[in-house]
């Protein structure tokens, strides 16, 4: 089950605020483990101290997924993030999420991928950071340790909306399939946990890894989660020609 989805329901049941987990969305509780959709937040792995294009993702006012600024108007994140929200706003420009600045979508401005698990939003004022920059296919290989990005929970023995990070986290993990599925059926990157593993909230952040020529570039984004060992990312690389149609990155 999509991280968002999970949330939403978790949410439901009693809160209202994150969101990988489920399919990431941060609106509703953490995400849970579940056969239906998925489910995303970085349990264990440290506090990043690094990361200007990070950004947190609000569904109607809530907490619900984490993102990554690709251009000065375009943010990229999750389609199961998005889904159902009525507005979508964004915190950028600082590591912690109750700081930086409120961005939103501009009316007709969330764009969703046909099959994958990918949505890219226009906002309607630029945002100045470093961007993210989008990598080649190939750029993350079976066995490489790449790094993961996000907001989402940081528990698992109770609700993760109790537990969301205030401060942007970072995990290691490793690639084991390049051409796995993502929440929706398109190409992701599976990877196994290192020293920690996404959830609930996580959603939509981003997945890095160092290319062949040295550059550290965006390869994936969070889709779902088993909470445990296992991750799915999209494949970014293999939805440049989407991505930069919308984006022109």
């Amino acid at each position: 089950m999509s991280l968002a989805r999970i949330l939403t329901r978790t949410a439901a049941a009693a809160l209202i605020a994150v969101g990988m987990a489920a399919p990431a969305q941060a609106a509703v509780s953490a995400p849970v483990a579940d056969d239906s959709g998925p489910e995303t937040m970085i349990i264990d792995g440290s506090y990043a101290d690094d990361a200007p294009w990070a950004a947190r993702m609000f569904a109607d006012g809530r907490q619900a997924c984490s993102a990554s600024v690709i251009a000065p108007k375009w943010i990229l994140t999750a389609q199961h993030c998005v889904q159902g929200a009525n507005q979508v706003s964004f915190r950028v420009g600082s590591l912690d999420q109750t700081q930086g600045r409120e961005v939103f979508a501009v009316p007709g401005g969330v764009n969703v991928h046909p099959s994958a698990d990918l949505a890219l939003v226009n906002v309607g004022s630029s945002v100045d950071v470093e961007y993210a920059p989008i990598g080649a296919p190939g750029a993350a290989e079976v066995g490489e340790t790449v790094q993961t990005y996000g907001w989402g929970a940081t528990c698992t023995d109770r609700p993760e909306i109790e537990c969301q990070s205030q401060r942007l986290k970072v995990a290691d993990v490793t690639v084991t399939d390049t051409s796995c599925s993502d929440y929706r059926g398109g190409t992701a990157i599976c990877a196994y946990r290192g020293d920690g593993i996404p959830a609930g909230g996580d959603s939509g952040g981003p997945m890095f890894a160092t290319a062949a020529d040295g550059e550290y570039v965006q390869v994936g984004v969070a889709s779902t989660s088993d909470r445990s060992s296992r991750t799915a990312y999209t494949n970014v690389t293999s939805y440049s020609s989407w991505i930069g149609s919308l984006a022109g990155v």
